[in-house]
């Protein structure tokens, strides 16, 4: 057997407290170092977890090479990711990068250079692809052939309090990344545009838009809707939404959390075949240590999810005009801007080096 990964994890608030967890259960992957700006608090977090003679300190500069790090789980906030993930890879580090990539697809393209530059993995942990019965919903899929349309339905009344109450487009920009990236597993091919109308109920809490509607279009003709809220108290959702796809062979449900069920247009059912995959982050991880020791293409890797991100970025600047907006043209905005941005250096250097962003990212060139 393999030597255990050994990973230095960026990041020691809340979420960084459950990849602890996750690190610990893991037996291929080993922690040999935590970094956070706050110092007494990676010691404090390191010591709770069990983690006492691991070294703490500020940077990933002080550490990484004094403990012979050979991979980086970035759990920073998503402002720091570009910093943060970007430092690494120009190190020679593999890194996983907590969802979403970054905040806006320039910076997200400025990883995919660096990521190039420094010839290592990048991937992303969308962990809601990571769930055994929703798994079992994409195994009815691929048995009923092509999806035709595809709908989510997410409610949810959290109250949060602090900055997601204070969003502009809280649903759209800090949730709605988990259905969106998965409509493009569920439907297999790349989204191309979208329309969408985001508002905030009478009764919302939070300041900005709290409730959406989103319309894709899809490669090949397939449509993606959601429709959510993150103020609708009462009968609410899955986390994970509620889920409808039909095809020209039949429909399957999936409620986010049990086993979907799926019939043919003959009437027939088709079973759900649920597995005992890893969920979750720990599904992350594990996908992120077998493309490492594989030399394989994770499903998330930093080049295609950007895609994820555009969606978002897509959906708030329809909502904003009233208008469709296609992914295809917010890609190409990103490009501009990130070759304007980006300093002389190697990251600059893959940016120009593109011949075409679309191609890049794996989205379909249309007119």
């Amino acid at each position: 057997m393999p030597e255990p990964l050994r990973l230095v994890q960026v990041g020691a608030g809340g979420m960084g407290r459950a990849w602890l967890r996750t690190i610990k259960e893991n037996p291929d992957v080993v922690l040999v170092g935590l970094v956070d700006l706050d110092v007494p608090l990676s010691r404090a977090v390191a010591d709770e977890h069990g983690y006492a003679e691991v070294p703490v300190a500020a940077s990933l500069d002080e550490l990484a090479e004094q403990v012979g790090a050979e991979a980086v789980i970035d759990v920073t906030v998503p402002l720091a990711h570009p910093v943060v993930s970007v430092d690494a890879l120009l190190r020679g580090l593999p890194v996983l990068c907590e969802k979403p990539l970054a905040e806006t697809v320039r910076e997200c393209l400025t990883m995919v250079a660096a990521a190039e530059a420094g010839g290592q993995l990048l991937m992303v942990s969308q962990s809601r692809r990571y769930f055994r019965t929703g798994e079992a919903f994409g195994r009815q899929l691929a048995e009923l052939g092509a999806v035709g349309s595809l709908s989510c339905e997410f409610f949810k009344a959290p109250r949060f309090g602090g900055f997601r109450e204070r969003m502009a487009e809280p649903l759209l920009v800090d949730m709605a990344i988990h259905q969106f990236d998965l409509a493009r597993k569920l439907i297999g091919t790349e989204p191309l545009s979208v329309y969408c109308d985001s508002y905030n109920p009478d009764w919302s809490w939070f300041d900005g838009n709290a409730a959406a509607d989103a319309v894709f279009t899809f490669d090949g003709g397939a449509r993606f809707v959601f429709t959510g809220s993150w103020c609708a108290p009462g009968l609410e959702t899955s986390w994970n939404g509620r889920w409808r796809a039909s095809s020209a062979s039949g429909t399957a449900i999936w409620d986010g959390d049990s086993a979907p069920t799926a019939e043919l247009t003959t009437g027939e059912p088709v079973p759900a075949h649920v597995g005992n995959e890893p969920e979750e982050i720990a599904g992350s991880l594990a996908e992120f240590v077998h493309a490492l020791r594989t030399d394989s293409k994770p499903q998330t890797e930093v080049h295609t999810n950007v895609l994820s991100v555009a969606m978002v970025e897509a959906a708030v600047r329809s909502s904003a005009s009233g208008t469709p907006v296609r992914i295809a043209d917010v890609l190409t905005t990103a490009h501009t801007e990130a070759l304007e941005s980006t300093p002389p250096g190697p990251i600059h250097d893959v940016l120009t080096s593109w011949p075409s962003i679309h191609q890049v990212v794996g989205l379909p060139e249309k007119d």
